[in-house]
């Protein structure tokens, strides 16, 4: 269910406006659709067909998604969240006050070292559902940012993507600036965000400075080369003047050598923006690993000194394995389907 439906629905019983938004701001956080102000009972100002018909719309909302199991670890809580389909979908509970959303069950950009990306794409999350997500947090604890970054490509689910981002920003108490759109680079992505009213932050999944590599590991992203993408982010910045955050997963001998530590001091060096620098979640018997801590170190101290701004942003879950689609894998026998895969491949 988009939002749109919702609404109208709403409109139907009688609601003007005003009454919707009220509706629609205190569901969004995550109390109960009636609820009045410090000085009025609901039954003052809501539209009696509205209140009335309150418990089945609460149902319906309530319907979307439910969390069916959390996991807590020691930089925030990953929450497996169920839709009315019965497809999965995961949420974390970021430190201060952040939470990390869904836009997709699965993705099709496939990146090599993802666990979403080996499932494929499913199906989009609809932009109800994605809010859903927001509220089922809420009531466990305060959400003041959202990103985009949890399973799926927010830009192959552009106008549901967007049209939570309008109504968080609106009508969810979330500062523009608080959420954050995060991208492999789809052009449409560059034409869309600077158009609409609620202008996100930019995130853009980078990982190499190398366009080879990046294609290798990126295989469904846009054939975009590094250079290109960091000059629209550039674009993007200069229109918002909020800075870009660039996403590095760092991957043991692939991308983390010197070579490309001096090719990011060349693009980035100057740049409005920050590169967040992501060890991979280490699977048991995966393709990847991640880099050792002491080349962690090394590799923020490196860039630091060289003008480039530079964070370490772990996986949120690591510690209960539990980075993005690892739970979703688990719950429904993904991870046990790649790893057989995986065995054969290393018997033949």
């Amino acid at each position: 269910m988009r939002y749109a439906d919702f609404d109208q629905r709403l409109a139907a019983l009688g609601a003007l406006p005003v009454h919707r938004g009220r509706v629609t701001r205190v569901g969004l956080n995550g109390q109960a659709l009636d609820s009045g102000t410090r000085r009025r009972h609901s039954e003052h100002f809501l539209p009696l067909a509205l209140r009335n018909a309150v418990p089945d719309l609460a149902a319906q909302l309530d319907g979307l998604a439910r969390v069916r199991s959390e996991h807590a670890g020691s930089d925030g809580s990953r929450l497996l969240v169920e839709l009315a389909d019965g497809q999965m979908v995961e949420s974390v509970l970021l430190p201060r006050d952040g939470l990390c959303v869904s836009t997709q069950v699965g993705c099709a950009v496939g990146c090599r070292f993802c666990m979403t990306g080996k499932s494929g794409l499913i199906r989009q999350v609809a932009s109800m559902e994605i809010l859903a997500q927001v509220v089922l947090a809420r009531r466990l604890r305060a959400v003041k940012k959202v990103v985009f970054m949890g399973m799926g490509e927010p830009a192959h689910n552009l106008d549901n993507v967007l049209e939570a981002i309008t109504l968080l920003g609106t009508e969810g108490n979330i500062g523009h600036k608080n959420l954050v759109f995060s991208t492999v680079g789809d052009l449409r992505v560059f034409d869309a965000l600077p158009r609409q009213r609620v202008k996100p932050a930019l995130a853009l999944s980078l990982h190499t400075t190398k366009a080879a590599l990046r294609e290798h590991l990126l295989p469904r992203a846009p054939k975009i080369a590094p250079e290109e993408l960091i000059a629209l982010g550039e674009q993007y910045a200069r229109d918002t003047d909020y800075p870009i955050q660039y996403q590095w997963t760092l991957l043991k001998g692939v991308n983390d050598g010197d070579d490309e530590l001096d090719a990011i001091v060349r693009l980035l060096k100057g740049k409005y923006g920050v590169l967040n620098v992501i060890p991979f979640n280490s699977l048991e018997g995966d393709d990847y690993q991640r880099p050792d801590p002491g080349r962690i170190r090394e590799i923020v101290r490196n860039l630091h000194s060289r003008g480039v701004l530079t964070k370490v942003r772990n996986s949120a879950g690591q510690d209960v394995d539990g980075g993005c689609g690892q739970l979703r894998a688990r719950a429904v026998g993904t991870a046990q389907t790649v790893g057989l895969r995986r065995m054969r491949v290393a018997l033949s």
